[in-house]
């Protein structure tokens, strides 16, 4: 699911057909909010195709919902991590932009704080509070049986963005719109497997516990080293909870119990930043340890101008036009797959300097 450098140009004309473009914003407290940084068509969201399994999928009769308006509709976002990170700003933001550019009147912000508890209760509030369609960013991915039952049981359609939860399509929620993971994680490890030749030893600084992204990019990383390059050990695990101050307190950890490391998968930039400051305190120079990440925050694409950082494969966080036009296509009568997966593009060395201000 990359998209090179060569072939932007071919990536927005996908765009075109594919997603609306996002501009405004729109916040349930009524406050404004500026355009995320970089607002260039490139860096919206591109659906794969196929966009979903084979098989009937989700049509608002077979789900038993009301059809609506969405201008008019309460409509409900929970978001499940400080906004800390520059994923989860960019992905907030262009919720709210394109809430503001199709017109919803009202749409309700909650943020969980990373705490999962409060997640089930903000979306709980939500539904409480007349909530007519839910777009959520699940901290976890199991636990979510309280929420589900409320939702089924006034039929209020879920759509889950870019993590999954764990539960019956249709039934219990409408659809997951997200990135290949596992893709993710393979193409990870391709970069790696080039960065050191096809030996060496990694370490891996995992994501956090208890969703299908850290499960996911594991795998995929993984089994591609494994297939392609059976010469590269993985001597090192441990979660870095996907937090920069994690993953540089980690890789001090690494630094001392494995001072031959020769590589750091980072499952997330903001780990890897972590890392490059713990490489930094170290003593160690750019290009030392070669790290490979993912996600595609301007942090570290810039980490790759600068030499500290060897790849990053994209996780797009802008899912606001492509979560609201799903919504649009269920309540005119379409079927919604269980996934719709979207195209992440890739950087390294031949186009980070180029996207740094594409990057969010």
């Amino acid at each position: 699911m990359s998209l090179s450098a060569g072939r932007t140009a071919r990536a927005a004309t996908l765009l075109a057909a594919a997603v609306l473009v996002v501009s405004g914003c729109a916040k349930s407290e009524n406050t404004a909010a500026s355009p995320a940084p970089g607002g260039s068509d490139a860096q919206q969201q591109v659906v794969k195709t196929p966009s979903g399994p084979a098989g009937a999928g989700c049509t608002i009769d077979r789900h038993g919902a009301t059809a609506f308006d969405l201008k008019t509709a309460v409509v409900g976002f929970s978001q499940s991590e400080k906004e800390a990170n520059p994923f989860r700003i960019a992905e907030t933001q262009s919720i709210k932009d394109e809430a503001a550019k199709i017109g919803i009147a009202d749409l309700k912000v909650t943020n969980a704080q990373s705490q999962f508890s409060k997640q089930i209760s903000d979306v709980q509030q939500l539904i409480a509070q007349g909530a007519q369609l839910l777009v959520i960013a699940p901290l976890n991915s199991d636990g979510w049986e309280p929420v589900l039952q409320q939702a089924a049981a006034k039929k209020v359609p879920i759509i889950t963005i870019d993590r999954k939860i764990n539960a019956k399509h249709c039934t219990d929620y409408l659809t997951f719109i997200g990135s290949d993971f596992v893709e993710q994680g393979r193409r990870a490890a391709d970069q790696m497997i080039k960065a050191l030749d096809g030996r060496g030893k990694v370490a891996i600084l995992l994501g956090a516990p208890g969703n299908n992204v850290t499960t996911e990019r594991t795998q995929g990383f993984k089994e591609q080293i494994a297939a392609k390059a059976p010469d590269i050990e993985i001597t090192f695990e441990q979660t870095g909870e996907f937090a920069r101050e994690k993953g540089q307190q980690v890789t001090e950890q690494l630094i001392q119990s494995n001072p031959d490391i020769d590589g750091i998968y980072a499952e997330n930039d903001e780990m890897a930043l972590g890392a490059v400051t713990a490489l930094k305190g170290a003593g160690k120079k750019a290009g030392d340890v070669k790290i490979v990440s993912i996600d595609g925050t301007r942090g570290a694409v810039q980490g790759i101008v600068d030499g500290w950082i060897y790849g990053v494969v994209e996780s797009n966080p802008r899912f606001g036009a492509l979560a609201f036009e799903t919504a649009q296509k269920f309540l005119n009568g379409e079927s919604i797959p269980e996934k719709v997966v979207i195209s992440d593009r890739e950087y390294d060395e031949t186009n980070a300097k180029d996207s740094v201000s594409q990057a969010y």
